[in-house]
């Protein structure tokens, strides 16, 4: 349960994210540009630049603490083979890869031994 919810926050938190880094304006203007210059009447004089560069600062260190969270949540639930180990292993195992069980033989066949 508790899983599935900071996942859902991880989510919503990466997107603000990518939100307010786009919406910053950088040297070619970035998106706050495009509303000529909206986000600088909204938020006066100084403009945008001190709200979002720590909403910025906010929202990867809140990025980054759920998703070392989430890691060491799923660290112990998961089969700690890898990938490829399991697809070896599986293909080992495939009714391709088995010899077929051969009758033992009464000795009409076998070539002499000197």
């Amino acid at each position: 349960m508790i899983y599935a919810i900071l996942i859902g926050i991880f989510v919503i938190v990466a997107f603000l994210l990518v939100f307010v880094i786009l919406v910053q304006s950088g040297k070619g203007g970035g998106l706050a540009g495009i509303a000529g210059g909206g986000m600088n009447q909204l938020f006066g004089g100084q403009g945008s630049a001190p709200f979002l560069t720590r909403a910025t600062a906010i929202l990867a260190t809140a990025f980054m603490v759920i998703a070392l969270i989430l890691g060491m949540i799923t660290r112990g639930t998961e089969d700690q083979t890898s990938i490829m180990q399991r697809a070896r292993e599986q293909r080992m195992a495939s009714p391709a890869r088995t010899l077929p069980e051969v009758a033992p033989s009464d000795g009409a066949g076998t070539l002499p031994t000197e």
